[in-house]
């Protein structure tokens, strides 16, 4: 053969690894679709590099990333639990450690929104319980054994402002200031029964003097709770949920306080008009709030993490949390933008190591080595809009039809649509038994978690779902939705 001209096979060379790179990935997944309504980015192939909300079936979050992995607490009620993974990707299938059970009857129960900060050499957990008295809140703190998040941690102090001995109070928040450290909580004050309160803290568990009230906006009549703290550019940013959680309007309002002012003049604080995070009604997203911000593995990202809704109707239940980047104003002021559809496709924190999640479709498209399959009658369409995943999904309440997902991986979740009008599906993987699932929900709900696999095996799997044609007395119908399925592969 006649030897090429050097630019000639340089050419020839770039072409053919073009070509291999090409063929590599149309191999490894499905063309990427044309993004639809609701939904930020869809990779075209199974991504190391990407992730899906929700995190956490819980509300409440508090997140952090150290010693080479995230550490994320949700509201469990009787207990603090934690889940711990290297990739926020796998944070979903992560088994919980429980990290505090209390045993005294006047604080334990009703453990609510934990948060765990490094102090020297010792973890402390701020978080709020009672006897079963909601009203008999109060704030407490536990401290790490050793060296670690995830503990063991024993009791150490109960928190209490002496101008506020015998009073309500959740939502503990710590915060530094001109190297001084702070209380900050939600509780009884001039302004709200769940109104913001600062006191100065002399160490990690101990608090110095009174807490001072502050008077701060919120667009509507009731709580402001769950404050959170960021300081940079020259101020402190206070970032607190207003309104009630069981409304879609629960939301972010935020103040902020110089530089080498005092904390404990209210005065010093200024306040934002109006909210700065709220529902986000084209991406079916409601009550945006109680939320934390945490800094990607290698630092230079600044993310939030928070709970919110798939339904604009009343209720507490449906809580999930989920997270995603934020940015900087001109100003200096945090940008927390607007929050993303539940299941949008989105880039991983800088300096995550990655994994090797990817979704499937209920119409069969995936972004792995997945597909599904049905078996008899089903009904399928769009009608669901930003309560499912791209919009569309599959529903039957004929006994006996079936929707097959195969998949490669460790481990699979199905996300869909909880109804009044749904019923039971018994549910087996590889054959095995199967689980009664009820998909039932009141109000109707979106990509809710309908069911978990255990762990498997690392390799090739079927899930069945079949229609029982059986319901709950709650529900009106027996119908059983199919839309996203998770598939794991760590």
């Amino acid at each position: 053969m006649p030897r090429q001209p050097k630019i000639a096979l340089l050419a020839t060379l770039l072409t053919l690894l073009l070509g291999l790179f090409c063929a590599a990935q149309v191999q490894a997944g499905n063309p990427q679709p044309r993004a639809r309504a609701g939904h930020e980015r869809i990779p075209a192939v199974k991504a190391a590099g990407t992730f899906r909300n929700p995190l956490n079936t819980g509300p409440d979050p508090f997140m952090t990333y150290a010693k080479g992995a995230y550490h994320l607490t949700t509201t469990q009620g009787d207990s603090i639990k934690m889940w711990s993974s290297p990739s926020l990707g796998t944070l979903f299938d992560t088994d919980p450690v429980t990290v505090w059970r209390d045993t005294d009857p006047a604080r334990n129960q009703h453990l609510w929104a934990a948060e765990f900060y490094r102090f020297g050499d010792r973890w402390y957990m701020y978080y709020t319980a009672d006897d079963g008295v909601d009203e008999h809140h109060r704030l407490y703190v536990l401290e790490s054994d050793g060296d670690d998040p995830a503990g063991p941690y024993h009791f150490k102090a109960k928190l209490t402002p002496p101008n506020h001995a015998n009073d309500f109070a959740i939502d503990p928040s710590v915060f530094q200031h001109d190297g001084k450290l702070y209380l900050a909580y939600s509780g009884l004050n001039p302004y709200q029964h769940n109104g913001l309160n600062i006191a100065p803290m002399s160490n990690p568990y101990t608090v110095s003097g009174d807490a001072v009230a502050l008077k701060a906006d919120g667009g509507c009549p009731e709580v402001r709770e769950a404050p959170e703290f960021l300081n940079r550019n020259g101020r402190t940013w206070l970032t607190y949920s207003t309104c009630d959680t069981g409304k879609p309007d629960y939301q972010l309002w935020m103040r902020s306080l110089p530089d080498k002012a005092d904390p404990l003049t209210p005065g010093n604080w200024r306040q934002h008009p109006g909210p700065v995070f709220s529902r986000n009604d084209a991406k079916g997203v409601y009550g945006p709030g109680h939320h934390a911000f945490f800094r990607s593995p290698d630092g230079t990202q600044d993310w939030i993490v928070y709970h919110a809704k798939t339904t604009a109707g009343y209720t507490y239940s449906n809580r999930t949390t989920r997270a995603q980047p934020i940015s900087w104003h001109a100003d200096g002021s945090p940008d927390l933008g607007r929050p993303f559809a539940l299941g949008a496709t989105q880039d991983l924190p800088a300096g995550d190591p990655g994994n090797g999640n990817y979704w499937i479709n209920d119409n069969g498209r995936s972004s792995g080595a997945g597909q599904v399959s049905y078996q008899g009658a089903w009904n399928s369409g769009t009608g669901c809009a930003t309560q499912c995943f791209w919009g569309d999904d599959h529903w039957s309440d004929r006994a006996g039809a079936t929707a097959a997902f195969t998949f490669t991986g460790t481990r699979i979740a199905l996300l869909s649509v909880q109804d009044t009008g749904n019923g039971i599906a018994a549910i087996s993987v590889d054959g095995g038994p199967e689980q009664r699932v009820d998909f039932y929900g009141s109000p109707r709900t979106g990509e809710a978690l309908q069911y978990l696999s255990a762990r498997l095996p690392s390799g090739r799997h079927t899930l069945r779902a079949r229609v029982t044609g059986e319901h709950s007395a709650p529900s009106t119908a027996s119908f059983v939705s199919v839309d996203r399925a998770e598939v794991y592969t760590d």
